[in-house]
């Protein structure tokens, strides 16, 4: 049911946006759209619970072999990407950064990708991937003298320090801002980077992360060992049949 839900949002969320009238489009996704994120969660949930569902129901091996298998592949792979993620920290910061980088070229090609990186600068109080300048990779914050956009070195409205005085949101209060000093910026805009901020938050909530990962690998443990044990009686049944 989850991953019926996670699908259908997804397949409405695109159609919304009129990705799925015209498929081309797909191919000229550059950055993260979260939508795909979506429906990817989506097919795989759906595809798993159907497995293990029916694979129980009809006592299906093969099916129950495959939702087993299928768990102990994501396990496995969580471990490895959290084993490499401690060893090579510096490559997995540099893979980060430029992925980052990514995002903001195609901030404006993409409504749920401005809204995600919007979200993130906000919640963090952060701008770029190592600092404002980083708003240089998109073709309208950029300085360059042939921009002939508005927002020309400027930063997204997400990048401002908000004025608890003001209860609309200015969405112009980035423009022309890295036309000043970097010693104005801070009385107007966020300066540390996002990649920074977010190296900051994981020490102070390790705790909670830590216990996030702890129950979901409990819960694919115990999945495993239900479907394991399952296939176990129902060989066993069969093996008894058999004489």
């Amino acid at each position: 049911l989850a991953g019926v839900a996670f699908l259908a949002a997804g397949l409405w969320a695109w159609s919304e946006k009129g990705v799925l009238s015209d498929l081309t489009k797909v191919t000229g996704l550059h950055g993260l759209d979260p939508v795909v994120l979506v429906l990817v969660v989506g097919i795989v949930m759906f595809t798993l619970g159907f497995a293990g569902c029916v694979g129980a129901l009809r006592e299906n091996i093969c099916l129950l072999k495959f939702f087993c298998g299928t768990i102990v592949f994501i396990f496995l792979l969580e471990l490895a990407v959290a084993l490499l993620a401690f060893l090579f920290q510096d490559w997995v910061r540099d893979r980060v950064k430029e992925f980052f980088e990514n995002n903001i070229k195609s901030y404006r090609d993409d409504i749920d990708l401005q809204n995600l990186i919007d979200s993130l600068q906000k919640i963090n109080h952060c701008c770029g991937a190592q600092g404002p300048d980083d708003w240089d990779f998109n073709i309208y914050f950029n300085c360059s003298s042939e921009s002939k956009s508005r927002e020309k070195c400027g930063v997204p409205f997400s990048c401002c320090i908000p004025d608890p005085a003001q209860k609309v949101v200015n969405t112009q209060c980035g423009y022309d801002v890295r036309k000043k000093s970097k010693s104005e910026w801070e009385n107007q805009i966020f300066v540390k980077g996002c990649i920074l901020a977010l190296e900051a938050w994981l020490p102070r909530n390790i705790y909670i992360v830590a216990g996030v990962f702890i129950a979901i690998s409990l819960l694919q443990i115990f999945g495993i060992f239900l479907a394991r044990t399952l296939i176990s009686d129902i060989e066993a049944v069969k093996a008894g049949n058999a004489f």
